[in-house]
């Protein structure tokens, strides 16, 4: 008597041998977090072409006209003026002459010269380079700031939390440029007026940050780590600086990034209207400020600096963008689509 095998065991045993072969062939090597970040950060397109925008920009403008007594490349000072040459116009070309254009070149004024003669592509540089600055201070200040605050919050709560709280609902009520104008006019009575802005806009743009931070401990502070780490008679500090914050890192450097974008947009807006850096120092915002009236008959004055911010502000977006991703691979790209493809099939 011959006794016929279940339907079901040869699919079965066909399924642990189809798996047996996978992991046969799956790299073993283990990754840590660091470099799964890292991969993730670098297969998103848009962050990498993103940072590598930014890296031009940054290079350029430290490296054309110096800094810090540094010389740079480019002949020209941004704060000596000259005769105006042809109206002033830019000698940059970059259409080919056999597309019909005058040919790549990139001559004596690239972006034009200003109303006294001053070369424009020294001054946008020269802009370039206090509105970096003011944005990587904003960035590093607002983030200290808002990450201690929100820890300290989120792991104390009870009466610390309730005013930690309520002075960052101060601060977000305020009108941030009305805030930071006020702020920023009494700065500029210091000797050194771009350190002070920076410094000052970073003292009021955390509260963001802070919240969001508040968030991520109340959450970890539950965990059983944390609570090991309590009962073998580690300190608050060390609970906060060892435990708590590392596991907030991509929330912190997503707005860090953030922070920077931002803190560009709102040193350009303060510069425009008079309260961020003073002449005869130089911003992209007032650069656009002094030369917005110019826009009709030499509107290269207007575009150089715009076409700059809107880079610099357009790519830290994409980079954190990116960071966000990476540091959270549940909301990666790939992960929508496979979501989107999915539902097409059901």
């Amino acid at each position: 008597m011959t006794i016929e095998k279940e339907p079901t065991e040869a699919p079965a045993v066909l399924l642990a041998e189809a798996e047996d072969a996978a992991l046969a062939r799956k790299d073993t090597v283990s990754l840590s977090q660091g470099q799964l970040v890292r991969r993730r950060f670098i297969a998103h397109r848009a962050a990498m072409i993103s940072t590598i925008v930014l890296v031009f920009i940054a290079v350029m403008a430290f490296s054309s006209i110096g800094y810090a007594g540094i010389p740079g490349w480019w002949d020209k000072d941004y704060t000596m003026a000259g005769s105006v040459i042809d109206g002033g116009r830019p000698t940059l070309s970059v259409l080919p002459s056999w597309l019909g254009g005058p040919g790549l070149a990139w001559g004596e004024h690239p972006f034009g010269q200003d109303s006294t003669g001053k070369d424009y592509f020294a001054l946008v540089m020269r802009g370039t380079q206090q509105s970096i600055i003011i944005a990587v201070i904003v960035g590093f200040v607002a983030t200290v700031i808002g990450a201690v605050i929100g820890a300290v919050a989120g792991y104390y709560r009870g009466w610390i939390d309730a005013a930690l709280m309520r002075m960052t609902d101060l601060f977000i009520v305020i009108p941030l440029l009305v805030l930071a104008a006020v702020l920023g006019q009494i700065a500029s009575r210091t000797g050194n007026t771009t350190i002070a802005l920076a410094l000052v806009l970073g003292l009021v743009t955390w509260t963001g940050l802070a919240r969001l931070v508040r968030g991520e401990v109340l959450s970890l502070r539950e965990r059983e780590y944390v609570a090991a780490a309590q009962s073998m008679g580690a300190t608050t500090r060390r609970v906060i600086l060892k435990h708590l914050l590392p596991n907030t890192i991509g929330v912190i450097v997503v707005n860090a990034t953030f922070a920077i974008a931002g803190a560009i947009l709102l040193e350009t807006s303060l510069s425009y209207l008079g309260f961020g850096v003073k002449p005869p120092d130089s911003s992209l915002g007032l650069l656009i400020s002094q030369y917005q009236n110019a826009f009709t008959n030499r509107p290269w004055l207007f575009w150089w600096p715009g076409m700059i911010i809107l880079a610099i502000a357009l790519s830290v977006n994409f980079l954190g963008d990116g960071l966000r991703d990476a540091f959270d691979p549940r909301q990666t790209r790939k992960a929508r689509r496979r979501t989107k493809k999915e539902e097409v099939s059901e």
